[in-house]
């Protein structure tokens, strides 16, 4: 699959990678794209061009990431983002798996099911998201915002390491449970519905966590000592 640009046809990239859907979303796109390319919707949606193209392709390809044209975006544009990113895991995401879990456990009756252990440790990295979700909202955001208000137009973004990410880490291991220890009988459907769910969900947190620590982190610890 090719780098997203002006030309391409949305309906191209929704089948090249479905999963994409859930970006479009957050920019008000819904399916039945016809032939719009991303120059003809981005207009008809009022959406800054650039930053899609940019978002998409951060999204869809793991190695890429120009750190110098992130930096050229507003930092509401990039919260902004986020936000809806956000409000996607809560609405969406995050009860999509919960509701296939649920329903997966209900039609399991094997004794060896090791599925009970695996819904806590589900719920355990949903309180952890949930409550970065609502840690975003109410303080690091506005905080960013409040800063970048009182600073000079232009305000450098220095280089950080990504910062391991204990959610990614807890949702990897949720897939390795599935993939490598599960036991006993279980409706197959439904656990695959969750799993792949679940892989939406690490990549989705993955693309929007190098948006995190590469561009939002190091501008926030930047304003917060200027």
């Amino acid at each position: 699959m090719l780098l997203v640009n002006n030309d391409s046809k949305l309906s191209d990239i929704v089948l090249g990678d479905p999963s994409v859907v859930t970006v479009f979303n957050r920019f008000g796109i819904s399916l039945g794209v016809g032939d719009h390319t991303v120059t003809t919707m981005c207009h008809r949606q009022g959406l800054d061009t650039d930053f899609f193209i940019t978002i998409l392709n951060t999204y869809l390809f793991p190695d890429f990431f120009p750190e110098k044209i992130m930096e050229s975006f507003k930092a509401s544009v990039i919260i902004d983002y986020l936000n809806k990113t956000n409000t996607y895991y809560e609405q969406f995401q995050i009860p999509n798996i919960e509701r296939h879990f649920s329903f997966l456990l209900q039609k399991t009756n094997s004794a060896n099911s090791n599925l009970t252990l695996m819904m806590k440790f589900f719920i355990e990295v949903k309180t952890e998201l949930l409550a970065r979700i609502d840690d975003d909202r109410n303080r690091w955001f506005p905080e960013v915002l409040k800063h970048r208000d009182a600073c000079a137009q232009e305000c450098p973004i220095p280089k950080f390491d990504d910062d391991s990410d204990s959610i990614e880490d807890k949702i990897d291991d949720l897939i390795n449970m599935f993939v490598i220890h599960l036991k006993g009988e279980y409706d197959i459907n439904l656990c695959q519905a969750v799993l792949i769910a679940l892989f939406s969900l690490k990549k989705d947190i993955t693309q929007n966590n190098r948006i995190r620590n590469r561009i939002l982190k190091p501008l926030s610890q930047f304003l917060a000592t200027s």
